[in-house]
């Protein structure tokens, strides 16, 4: 596993979440000019037709538009943020083939962009809002436009999930964080939680040691479910230590930043008020499926039911990556997707 995260796509071509930690490097196609608010001004806009429209662009989606830009067809990647999705956040990934010493998460990101766009891929910087895929020709909204295209793959990720507690959305920003390797600088030398049980909290805490004075790790349980190798590295750190079966209850803040996390144990229920100038929540993730408004069928847990190539119930359209109801969630994984859906797409558009 990498030293950050589990390998997650989470590229979501959607509108920013308030409160979210985003990127802001513009992405601007070769030969596009920029419209307002960071949006690409099209032809297509004017009424040109893609034939594989792709929304989000993380591992699924960058590797969606190069498989499709290189069968031939005409292809968009819809991205508001930068690319790669939580592979761009992720320090560095371990377990992604070909790369026997890791690689940063942000740089193979970027390289696969550039991968696609060498293929002719056009990244067009817009949040898809809405979609009409009741016709053949289907019909994408964003906030500065309609386009339309033959086939539409729908690979938005997941971001982070809360943890639903009192203080939580007035401290996001102020001690709150849900990216350790976008937000750990500020915590140097400093008494940190971190939130979760799995790869991506043994990850944040790792990180965060090299950063913090103390690191705090909170989980529900009673062991950790990260994978073993997150177990060794973990019993080395000297400033790491552990607070099991234990479930953090509220935030709590002064003068706007926060001071204290009040946590519950669960053994007797007695409650705790540990002081922490952080907290790094890592609890899971969410689809980006909000915007389909319906269009899709989903899951119970909100992610798009399709099949293992990717098909939804909607001819030419597809769903690729993190935001699929599927049982392993890794960027190896996404990339899988991306290049199952795109043959899907092209298969599709040649009928």
């Amino acid at each position: 596993m990498n030293s950050k995260s589990i390998d997650m796509q989470g590229g979501s071509g959607l509108p920013i979440a308030s409160g979210a930690s985003v990127a802001t490097d513009a992405l601007v196609a070769p030969g596009d000019s920029a419209a307002p608010g960071g949006a690409v001004a099209s032809e297509a806009n004017g009424g040109e037709t893609f034939d594989v429209a792709v929304i989000g662009a993380g591992p699924a989606g960058l590797t969606a538009g190069l498989y499709a830009a290189r069968a031939g067809l005409r292809t968009a990647v819809f991205e508001q943020l930068s690319p790669g999705g939580q592979l761009a956040q992720t320090e560095r990934i371990e377990n992604y083939p070909g790369f026997s010493e890791g690689a940063g998460g942000f740089e193979l990101a970027w390289s696969m962009k550039e991968q696609a766009e060498r293929f002719g891929v056009q990244i067009i910087n817009e949040g898809v809002s809405s979609l009409d895929l009741a016709l053949p020709v289907k019909q994408l909204r964003t906030p500065y436009g309609s386009y339309s295209a033959r086939s539409v793959i729908v690979a938005t990720g997941a971001r982070p999930r809360k943890l639903g507690v009192p203080g939580e959305a007035q401290l996001t920003g102020r001690g709150v964080s849900y990216c350790a390797t976008c937000d750990g600088s500020f915590f140097r030398g400093k008494t940190v939680m971190v939130v979760g049980g799995g790869n991506t909290a043994a990850a944040d805490a790792i990180y965060l040691s090299r950063l913090a004075e103390r690191v705090i790790l909170v989980h529900r349980r009673d062991k950790l479910r990260a994978t073993p190798v997150y177990h060794d590295q973990l019993a080395k750190l000297e400033n790491v230590s552990f607070m099991w079966s234990t479930e953090v209850r509220a935030l709590h803040g002064e003068e706007g930043k926060l001071v204290s996390a009040q946590v519950e144990h669960l053994s007797d229920g007695a409650l705790e008020t540990v002081p922490v100038d952080g907290v790094f929540v890592a609890v899971g993730t969410q689809p980006n499926t909000e915007f389909l408004a319906g269009a899709l069928p989903l899951d119970a847990g909100g992610y798009i039911a399709a099949s293992e190539t990717g098909e939804t119930p909607i001819p030419g359209v597809f769903a690729a990556g993190d935001v699929r109801a599927k049982a392993l969630r890794q960027v190896v994984t996404a990339v899988s997707d991306g290049a199952v859906c795109a043959e899907q797409a092209a298969n599709h558009v040649a009928i």
